[in-house]
């Protein structure tokens, strides 16, 4: 069998959030390994350019752009590809952020923040994943068969200064792939599997500001995590993809509920 275990072909991958950084390069590593790619975006533009540049790769992709907290949307994208494709197979929720007034700077008290911003925040990152899990997951709860993979982030299991809605969200959203790992398997059987992806650092368009200045030097902020990073730097993101097709792959057949970190080293090091 051997590298046919991360082999794709006949798969169809949902990669919701596949026109960012870190969701198209996961959606590029699923095409080169055979899968038919669904990216899914709120910005039609960003959709048709990441489709467009699969396309060129000489892989099948399609566009469509719907906002992962509105089910009617999702649902209505989901006749669209079962009608183009015929099945769904893999589920990858790139799709989160944060926002601004979700961010709590050095200069601003916790205590003054606006608590509709960080509803917003965890309406998208959790939400945002359950939603899509519901609607696209259903189909392969009906064949008993298909991955889902959640991001996840280090904001979890170590203490991330400034971003308390995003941490929150994304705990609650770990939380999610565990019990869901277990949901799944336990109503429809071993071939239904869950699992978390959890990048450390990487410069995408969100973070970008509070990572690297104007000129491309680092900030303050990205020296310090540089500084705490074993690996001394941030990620790219295609080194994201061999645990993309890992977990999406007959590869992981045995694996659920599970959390894979990509990070340098991050979590695991003290600082000292």
């Amino acid at each position: 069998m051997g590298i046919d275990l991360f082999r794709l072909d006949g798969k169809v991958a949902i990669i919701t959030g596949g026109n960012g950084v870190l969701g198209g390069a996961m959606a590029k590593a699923l095409a080169s390994a055979g899968a038919k790619t669904v990216i899914l975006g709120r910005n039609s533009e960003t959709v048709n350019s990441r489709v467009s540049e699969i396309n060129e790769m000489g892989y099948e992709s399609l566009g469509i752009a719907a906002d992962v907290m509105e089910a009617d949307q999702l649902s209505e994208a989901k006749k669209t590809i079962l009608d183009q494709f015929g099945t769904i197979d893999i589920l990858i929720n790139a799709a989160g952020g944060a926002v601004k007034g979700a961010i709590v700077n050095p200069d601003e008290s916790f205590f003054d923040k606006p608590v509709e911003a960080h509803k917003h925040v965890v309406d998208l990152n959790l939400f945002g994943t359950i939603i899509p899990t519901q609607v696209f997951g259903e189909v392969m709860s009906k064949k008993r068969s298909g991955s889902i993979i959640n991001i996840g982030s280090m904001a979890v299991p170590r203490s991330i200064s400034r971003a308390i809605g995003y941490a929150a969200s994304k705990a609650a959203a770990e939380n999610f792939t565990r019990w869901l790992a277990v949901e799944l398997a336990s109503k429809y059987g071993e071939g239904l599997r869950v699992n978390t992806i959890r990048p450390g650092f990487f410069v995408g368009e969100q973070n970008r500001h509070l990572l690297l200045n104007e000129d491309g030097t680092l900030t303050e902020r990205g020296q310090l995590i540089v500084k705490n990073t074993p690996m001394a730097r941030f990620g790219e993101a295609d080194e994201l993809a061999g645990a993309a097709i890992y977990l999406a792959s007959e590869a992981s057949k045995f694996v659920t509920g599970e959390v894979i970190n990509i990070d340098g080293g991050f979590n695991s090091f003290s600082g000292v």
